[in-house]
Formats: C-alpha cells, structure tokens, sequence
C-alpha cells in the first residue's frame, strides 16, 4: 500500500457522499482501498438526525480496512474513533470534522459509522479525492 504524492498531483475531484445505516452496527461510509492510488482529503462529516422526537448516539471512526464497499460491514481491522457514542438531539446535526479538523484517509483504510437507532442518523462526507 503505497501513499500517494500529493506534491505530484495530477488530479483533485471534490466529492460529496451521504448514506443512511438501516442498523445499528458500523459500516463504511468512505472506503479507500489498498490499490486505489488516492489520498482522499476529508472536509467534512455531518451526521443529521432525522428523528423529530427522539436523540440518537452516534460514532464515526477511521478503520484499518477500506476494500470494502459504502454501507457494507468492515471486516478485519480496527476501528479508532474520531467521535465516540455522541448523543445527536432529535432533528439536529453533528459535524464530527470540518475544515479546520481535516483528516487524510490514507490507502486501505476507511471511515466507518456507526447509529444507535436504525435509519435515524442521515451521515455526509465531503471530501477531495488527491491522485498523482
């Protein structure tokens, strides 16, 4: 697993993703796969509950293992926290990082998230995909 050059870029893509988890175990939100060749610069993390009665704990973590798709469950690995069970108030956002926080998710790693309550917790990454 390589780690990309950034002083040699050739191309910056800006991308947003979203997912809602229908459980309440962890799943990928951005994988990064071993061989992709990419840094991937991370911006931003929102995760909105969209309940409007009730608070929902969340946790978003960087995790070892990124060839495994968006909304699957990581396998092997291990998940290290960037947000630990936060309770997000009903109809109310968390921004777990932003601009000033940013984060590199390196080849075969990924971010991971995890809800307390199924389809509650609506998650969104922007971020810029770095290639050389």
């Amino acid at each position: 697993m390589a780690n990309p050059n950034i002083v040699a870029v050739t191309s910056i893509l800006g991308v947003t993703t979203y997912l809602t988890p229908s459980a309440t175990t962890a799943v990928v939100l951005l994988p990064n796969a071993a061989s992709s060749g990419k840094v991937f610069k991370i911006n931003q993390i929102v995760a909105a509950n969209v309940d409007g009665s009730s608070a929902v704990d969340t946790t978003v973590s960087l995790y070892t293992n990124g060839a495994v798709a968006q909304g699957s469950a990581p396998s092997g690995g291990t998940a290290f926290p960037i947000v630990s069970t936060i309770s997000v108030p009903a109809d109310a956002s968390l921004i777990a990082v932003d601009k000033t926080t940013a984060i590199y998710l390196m080849e075969g790693t990924s971010i991971s998230v995890t809800s307390g309550t199924a389809s509650k917790i609506t998650y969104s990454i922007s971020y810029e995909e770095i290639s050389s």
